[in-house]
């Protein structure tokens, strides 16, 4: 026992004596998560941003100009009215991730098109391939605008010209005859409508309250959403997961350094030199592995705790995270042992160890999280450690989870663990016979 608490005492005192390993292993994973966390919505105080939109208006036309009034109004947009020269030069520069134009006339041949569907406008929509994900939602909220602002024109009592036009454009269409006739009977009605309401209003005493009464309001969207994030306990912090994500990486990457030095201490004649002293393998391989868990799990509370203080992650359950944070180092230290049990050289064991590092890091959701993945990947992925290890750290943090969340992820690592250990043990007591 004196032996290998000598040998952990050891270790510890070189990696903290290692500045290097200190910058890369602690204050990169901060430097990088705070990068990522602010990517993905940063704290619980973070608000959605605009999304920036272009707007050419060409058409002066009331219609028109009601779509860009209401455009300018949604709060899910930032609209910049720009010239059509400048909206294609700012798409085309990355600048702008979409630019619409409303051209001339485009409000009177909407409205004129609404029931008939005949000779619709052409609405140009300009926008950047590289956030081709902005395009749906800018044009689920222009239809809107566009339908109730085209729909209001339509039903206008105040100038019902438009109505008896779209009336000889059906009778002069090649529409079926059945159609032809109900949408004529249709536009009839509306047209008799109209006219009503304008006798109406002419009648009745002038007066802002009855023209705001004739004003129509068109259509609009029949509901509105009652958004909620839910979660078991405190707000989403995107802080919570890439800190996670950012941890599990670097820490394996310390793992890595682990292996490689028992490479390096084989190549110089230290690792033969303590095999040679009155201690066993099991002892040396044992107090490179528990050393290599403290530092690891050392790692993890200190960036978490500054996670805590700096970017206000909360931790739902503290005993649920440090089960799961000493899990997954054991997993670490036995994944260094495994690098250096069937390592041939270092330069080519560190080579293929961060390949295959950054392999589960990527997969595990440690950059991205593993629910936007495609269906049949978030299942393969269930196989990697990392994965386990990040879904855990999500579940105490940002998700609210208790302890009973962090159990089977901790059994998880535990038997990855497990593997890695003993294949490792295996490996170096097989090369100790031969």
């Amino acid at each position: 026992m004196t032996a290998l608490l000598a040998l952990i005492r050891k270790d510890l005192k070189l990696y903290l004596r290692d500045k290097r390993a200190l910058l890369m292993h602690l204050l990169m994973p901060v430097v990088l998560a705070a990068f990522f966390g602010s990517l993905f919505g940063g704290g619980s105080e973070a608000r959605t941003s605009k999304v920036e939109v272009g707007l050419v208006m060409l058409d002066q036309s009331p219609v028109g100009q009601q779509i860009a009034a209401g455009l300018q109004a949604d709060s899910a947009l930032k609209i910049s009215l720009l010239s059509e020269d400048e909206a294609r030069t700012l798409v085309r520069k990355g600048k702008l991730p979409v630019a619409v134009v409303i051209p001339d006339g485009f409000g009177k041949r909407a409205s004129d098109a609404l029931f008939s569907g005949i000779d619709k406008p052409s609405l140009p929509v300009y926008y950047d391939p590289s956030q081709s994900t902005m395009l749906a939602m800018v044009k689920g909220l222009l239809t809107q605008q566009v339908m109730q602002a085209s729909s209001a024109a339509a039903f206008s009592f105040t100038d019902s010209r438009a109505t008896s036009e779209q009336l000889q454009q059906v009778a002069a269409s090649d529409l079926k005859a059945s159609d032809k006739v109900q949408l004529t009977e249709f536009l009839g009605s509306l047209k008799k409508y109209q006219d009503q309401r304008a006798a109406d209003a002419a009648s009745q005493p002038a007066g802002a309250q009855a023209a705001q009464d004739a004003k129509p309001a068109g259509m609009s969207v029949p509901f509105t959403t009652q958004d909620q994030a839910l979660s078991s306990g405190p707000r989403y912090n995107g802080y919570a997961h890439s800190f996670a994500g950012m941890g599990v990486q670097f820490i394996l990457f310390m793992g890595i350094d682990m292996g490689i030095g028992i490479l390096l201490a084989r190549r110089t004649g230290i690792f033969n030199r303590l095999l040679a002293a009155p201690i066993t393998l099991t002892t040396v391989l044992l107090g490179r592995g528990i050393s290599g868990a403290i530092i690891a799990m050392s790692l993890m509370c200190a960036l978490f705790a500054c996670a805590m203080l700096i970017f206000k992650v909360s931790i739902s359950s503290l005993a649920g995270f440090l089960i799961l944070a000493l899990c997954f180092a054991l997993m670490t230290a036995a994944f260094g042992l495994l690098i250096a049990a069937f390592g041939k050289t270092p330069e080519a064991a560190r080579g293929m160890a961060v390949f295959a590092t950054m392999i589960m890091v990527m997969l595990g959701g440690a950059w991205v999280p593993s629910f936007i993945f495609p269906e049949w990947m978030q299942q393969v992925t269930l196989v990697i450690p990392t994965r386990w290890a990040v879904d855990g750290f999500d579940a105490v943090t940002w998700r609210g989870l208790g302890l009973d969340a962090a159990l089977a992820p901790s059994a998880v690592l535990s038997g990855f663990a497990l593997l890695f250990a003993t294949l490792a043990i295996w490996k170096f007591r097989r090369e100790q016979q031969q």
